[in-house]
């Protein structure tokens, strides 16, 4: 009954679907915008705002992740995170928003989550961010930027870094079409070319904009500034801007516009700021280059730039500049500053980009209205002078997870190996020997330390749960492979489910059950009585694991934000996944469970595992009866029914696959001559004399 109750929450659920998570309202995401930054306008009906700084102008953009990358989480809903980046990709903050991951709703709590999304601010949507340490051990040593992730909570990360990633280059695409997504060139500093100034010019790699005052008062022309300026109206053939722009970073170049004290200097300083790139201005006209106001290593005030139409950010590097005597006198004479931008930020100097200069004037005495015009200054240098490295192509996410855990993954391996083997193949020999319970009790205690403790493999409901939700959404069941040591313990239950049953996973590989089946053997140890509910009673109790199963589903998809708080009718997250490191109300109950297990063998197993539900229902795929019976068992023998633990064993000696937890109690007894009832009674008619036997 209750397994039908629950395979029609889940039709129900799918009929209904679930409803689609509203975006965040102005009100709710102003707060969240640190000054002196301001929420700007909604871009689209994603959840995509505009940034805007202290003066009104476009800083960047504001988003969740949600809306636009819904990756499921373990619990089935997806992880939302606000992300502000700025104009040049830069991740200025990310906010975790919402999420129903349950190892950090109530187990670790939240802080490390918060902790995590930190690590963000800085670093930019070109950069190869990864979350992990180094494969194999090693320094960064390469273009890869990784993130601590979060102990215990790795997979959860990982989804949550994915789908923020998927976000981000979406805006990015969209929005910030300018911005670079992959790492960017940079001068080669093993290439060099002898070059003369008339090759540089000639080539394009020195930039001229030449502007006379007559030229400039036509910028100027039908303005309120056309008379403002005395000085061009009666010069209008002298030189107002004769600016020239040379990408200094290419040594090449360098050593071809500077003398050898210059280059040397731009050298010490590349070696520091390994990531700018160097930019030569040049003015020989009467305009200059800064304002008397400039403060040095600061922004240029009348110089800006930008690529693809969004701005480079320049800044003064504050070095002194020599030039090279076989430049012409002019430009010696003339203004000249070394500025920097940074590549990391998107700017590629082989694509054009334009310089813009900018020309004011001031009209009126008294509080004067300023007018301006942008001279541009278009320019590239050849691709010659620069590497590009290779895109670093990200593996798969499961597949840098599966790297991590490369040497745990080995073991597990090979252990499920060997277990699968040896029950399968050498079952019988297994329960015979005389050791069979301490070698038992050893497997078991590897399970409970290496695949529990160790390698955080204990199965949870909120797995299932997560399964049944992403179908119903029809989302992707990528999640899963975030964590591939639990996903082969969930492969090898899957198998045993046609091997055994549900035996082969509650019996033997999951760890809160070997506790469970530890504590009953400390319980027997201590001679504590043992509860033993009436064969009604156990049938009924039984039922309340589809009971759990059933309630777990219905909220699942009916109030799914307290799945999290729901699941916790398992004990696995306190005892195995935080190793009872909780508030103390989880322990207490975790503990309650191991205390009962002395007197009542494994009553949570056998009567309140939800998990334990839905193993026992995939168990209705076993293909075959692997424990042997004989046509006595059940009448006259009921020695196995009497013996088993778990109340598997009916009356008729027929074997209740569904509640059977393949402990081999009873394969013990049945190949036991000393202790199977009609192997005894078989030996016995044997060994009788020939003449009783003929009278009977």
């Amino acid at each position: 009954m209750w397994r039908l109750l629950a395979i029609s929450l889940c039709w129900l659920a799918l009929c209904l679907g679930l409803a689609r998570a509203e975006t965040l309202t102005r009100d709710q995401i102003a707060p969240l915008i640190v000054p002196p930054y301001a929420l700007g306008e909604p871009l689209n009906d994603q959840g995509v705002w505009s940034l805007r700084n202290s003066g009104g102008a476009e800083a960047g953009y504001v988003f969740e992740t949600q809306p636009m990358a819904p990756l499921p989480g373990f619990s089935g809903a997806p992880i939302n995170m606000l992300v502000i980046l700025d104009l040049e990709g830069r991740f200025l903050d990310v906010r975790l928003i919402e999420h129903n991951e349950p190892i950090f709703v109530s187990g670790l709590g939240e802080a490390p989550f918060h902790k995590f999304f930190e690590q963000y601010r800085g670093h930019s949507i070109s950069d190869s961010l990864v979350v992990g340490t180094p494969y194999g051990g090693g320094g960064d040593g390469g273009q890869l930027i990784y993130l601590d992730g979060v102990t215990k909570a790795t997979a959860s990360v990982r989804i949550a870094h994915e789908s923020l990633l998927a976000a981000a280059l979406q805006v990015a695409r969209e929005k910030m079409q300018g911005i670079s997504t992959g790492p960017p060139a940079h001068p080669n500093v093993d290439y060099d070319e002898a070059l003369t100034w008339a090759e540089l010019v000639d080539q394009g790699l020195a930039t001229n904009i030449h502007l006379t005052n007559a030229e400039i008062d036509e910028r100027f022309a039908g303005t309120l500034w056309e008379n403002d300026d005395p000085e061009a109206r009666a010069d209008p053939d002298g030189t107002y801007l004769d600016l020239w722009l040379i990408d200094l970073g290419p040594p090449a170049i360098a050593r071809a516009v500077l003398s050898e004290d210059g280059f040397s200097d731009l050298q010490d300083f590349m070696s520091i700021s390994t990531s700018d790139e160097p930019i030569l201005v040049i003015d020989t006209g009467r305009h200059g280059l800064v304002s008397e106001d400039f403060v040095r290593n600061t922004a240029p005030d009348w110089i800006t730039a930008e690529q693809s139409g969004f701005p480079i950010a320049l800044r003064d590097a504050d070095l002194l500049v020599e030039l090279n005597d076989s430049i012409p006198i002019a430009l010696q004479d003339g203004a000249a500053m070394i500025l920097r931008t940074d590549r990391r930020l998107g700017f590629d100097p082989t694509a054009e980009w334009v310089l813009k200069v900018q020309a004011t004037r001031e009209h009126g005495m008294f509080q004067p209205e300023t007018g301006s015009v942008i001279l541009d200054a278009p320019h590239a240098t050849d691709e010659r002078f620069y590497l590009r490295p290779s895109v670093v192509e990200q593996v798969p996410p499961w597949l840098d997870a599966l790297r991590n855990r490369q040497a745990d993954m080995i073991v597990v391996g090979l252990f499920l190996t060997a277990l699968i083997l040896l029950l399968g193949v050498r079952m019988n020999a297994l329960a015979g020997t005389r050791y069979f319970t301490p070698i038992r009790l050893g497997i078991l205690a590897a399970v409970t330390g290496f695949i529990g403790w160790w390698g955080q493999g204990q199965l949870s409901i909120v797995t299932v749960l997560g399964v049944i939700r992403t179908t119903v959404e029809w989302g992707s069941f990528a999640f899963l492979l975030y964590d591939p040591f639990s996903l082969i313990i969930w492969a090898v239950a899957i198998l045993g489910f046609v091997l055994w049953g549900r035996g082969l996973f509650c019996g033997w590989l999951c760890p809160f059950g070997a506790l469970q089946e530890f504590a009953h053997h400390i319980g027997r140890v201590l001679r504590l009585p043992q509860i033993e509910p009436s064969a009604l009673w156990d049938a009924r109790l039984k039922y309340l694991k589809y009971v759990a199963l059933a309630g777990l589903l219905g909220v699942v998809f009916f109030a799914p934000s307290h799945v999290d708080k729901a699941a916790e009718i398992e004990p696995f997250k306190t005892a195995i996944t935080t190793f009872f490191i909780r508030e103390w109300y989880y322990v207490a109950y975790a503990v309650l469970w191991l205390v009962l297990g002395a007197v009542l063998f494994k009553g949570f197993c056998r009567y309140l595992c939800p998990l334990g539900a839905v193993m026992a229902i995939g168990g209705l795929i076993r293909g075959r009866d692997w424990i042997a019976r004989r046509t006595e068992c059940g009448s006259p023998c009921q020695l196995c029914k009497v013996k088993c633990n778990y109340g598997a064993i009916k009356a008729s000696g027929e074997v209740q696959y569904s509640e059977c937890f393949g402990c081999l109690d009873c394969v013990t007894i049945h190949d036991d001559k000393k202790q199977c009832v009609p192997l005894i009674l078989a030996a016995r008619k044997k060994n009788r004399p020939l003449h009783k036997v003929a009278a009977e």
